[in-house]
């Protein structure tokens, strides 16, 4: 089997798979994303040299409590603190570090902050005032997906410039100008004819999702290039690990859920 076949046919499982447990239920959802982060949490230790044992123990525990314990406000709010913290020390490592060894505290507050929290937050973005609504999760993967396909297509076919080289060789401006571009569009659609919902919203969250979304894989490609690998896992052949699918959305769902609350707060 040629790798592009194994591709398709690894992506199409993993789509698959994703829609129908995020449409299905709540408690599949919640399911689906427990396995990720399990996978999650044992390819980041993988890349971050860490026994992987505890931080297993750590994630599985703090993910069930937090999705079948009613979380509070100010647990909600602890949660959404701690994590943009850890995404401002993301941002350091990105671009200020030339650290090739990262200390074991640092370590463990990525994998709380940039892995552990990052999930627990996921289930909570589809959970409003009128209960599960699975279009919403569905709405965000589907502009992500834009973005992360269009930025593809453009970056080769009109790609001159780079976007940031030495962590990311095939990434251009013009590619990440094209996801944008198509992800506002793909908003504007999503917004009319799948969710219905507010149009400025959709934006918004199109252009958090294009620009935080590119800056979340690029830091997810440092942790790689520190390690010296290619790609965080070899779960999905042709893509790598569950890392690799998700770093986009893990680095910018504590971003989105922070829009929703500002938005709860002014309305």
């Amino acid at each position: 089997m040629n790798e592009s076949l194994k591709r398709l046919l690894s992506g199409t499982v993993y789509v698959a798979l994703l829609l129908i447990a995020i449409s299905y239920s709540v408690t599949s959802f919640q399911i689906i994303f427990g396995v990720f982060l399990f996978i999650a949490i044992y390819e980041f230790c993988k890349l971050i040299h860490l026994n992987y044992v505890l931080p297993l123990f750590i994630g599985t525990s703090i993910y069930s409590l937090g999705v079948y314990y009613k979380m509070n406000q100010a647990s909600n709010l602890f949660l959404l603190v701690f994590t943009l913290i850890v995404s401002i020390k993301c941002l350091h490592f990105l671009f200020f570090s030339n650290k090739t060894q990262i200390d074991t505290f640092s370590k463990y507050l990525f994998l709380l902050g940039y892995i552990i929290f990052p999930f627990l937050i996921i289930t909570k973005i589809p959970l409003g005032k009128y209960g599960y609504n699975p279009k919403i999760m569905i709405s965000i993967f589907i502009l992500i997906w834009t973005n992360d396909t269009f930025a593809y297509i453009v970056g080769k076919s009109l790609g001159k410039n780079k976007l940031y080289e030495k962590i990311s060789p095939k990434k251009t401006i013009e590619g990440f100008l094209g996801g944008l571009v198509f992800s506002i569009l793909a908003s504007l659609i999503v917004s009319k004819f799948f969710i219905q919902g507010s149009l400025f919203i959709w934006l918004i969250i199109a252009i958090i999702i294009s620009f935080i979304g590119t800056i979340g894989d690029l830091i997810e490609s440092k942790f790689k290039r520190i390690a010296g690998v290619k790609d965080s896992g070899t779960i999905m052949p042709g893509h790598g690990g569950i890392l690799d699918r998700l770093d986009s959305i893990i680095f910018v769902i504590p971003f989105v859920y922070l829009f929703y609350q500002i938005l709860y707060y002014v309305s």
